[in-house]
């Protein structure tokens, strides 16, 4: 089962589909899409995320990006009363970000705001999904500190090192890889994913951003999973339709309000 594990069905380009989110989902389903997790980076826009999940298949999560210095999180009750719908499924795109923002005050409000996703995911028992840019050191002390090993979570778009990869996974973590596996320039990027083992990975496009190769340049869309699931497949040297089977197996074990069943279906024919 093919599964775009984090996408951002708000802000993609929908010129090519006439305006309508209908039909950048049903080109996703076209390509043997068969789940979507569309990713909350804040919640004023919390209500258009939710509504993507009345098609099936579809799921949201809900949280605050770190870069989003207007909203940063304060406490966890908004986090556990939004959670209470059954196609949320998952706490954040929460984190630590030092690469964009270099603010040191700022960097304590990330801190803060991370522990009340941290803290609200481990009450609620569901996977946190992490953002972390040059903030190895401290993303994992506050995942350690806030440890809640039966839902964990994951760390997605993952460009940081084996070693990070491989403190993560020991606490229970999953690895999202997106397309920039793909660039040339993600020299270590690929040897990180050759050594991780196949029951850590699943795979994402982050679109609309950071578009695989073939479609590097373009908008990214969700349907562009399938070609980052072939490159990883490709480059661990296993069949295509293994390496879907066990991303999918890994996103139903940790992303435990899921079911397999539900499955995206073309809404025009």
């Amino acid at each position: 089962m093919l599964i775009d594990t984090h996408c951002h069905l708000d802000k993609l380009d929908l010129a090519p589909y006439n305006g309508d989110i209908n039909g950048a989902i049903d080109a996703a389903a076209k390509a043997g899409v068969k789940q979507l997790l569309s990713i909350s980076v804040n919640l004023d826009d919390i209500e258009d995320i939710i509504a993507f999940t009345h098609r099936q298949g579809v799921y949201a999560s809900c949280g605050v990006h770190p870069l989003h210095k207007e909203g940063l999180l304060a406490s966890e009750e908004r986090l556990i009363d939004l959670a209470q719908h059954d196609k949320i499924i998952a706490i954040g795109e929460t984190g630590l970000d030092y690469f964009y923002e270099k603010d040191t005050a700022l960097h304590e409000k990330q801190r803060v705001s991370f522990a009340h996703h941290l803290k609200a995911a481990g009450k609620l028992g569901l996977p946190v999904i992490v953002h972390t840019r040059d903030a190895k050191a401290d993303t994992m002390q506050l995942i350690r500190e806030h440890r809640n090993p039966s839902s964990a979570g994951v760390l997605h778009c993952f460009t940081e090192d084996y070693a990070m990869a491989k403190a993560a996974v020991d606490e229970n973590y999953l690895i999202s890889i997106s397309g920039i596996v793909t660039f040339k320039t993600a020299q270590e990027l690929k040897e990180t994913v050759k050594k991780l083992p196949l029951d850590s990975l699943i795979v994402e496009t982050d679109s609309p951003y950071l578009a695989p190769v073939p479609h590097r340049g373009k908008k990214n869309e969700p349907r562009y999973v399938a070609n980052v699931a072939q490159y990883i497949a490709d480059l661990k040297g296993i069949r295509y339709e293994a390496l879907l089977e066990a991303t999918a197996a890994n996103f139903h074990r940790v992303f435990s309000k899921t079911t397999p069943d539900q499955i995206l279906q073309v809404s025009n024919e």
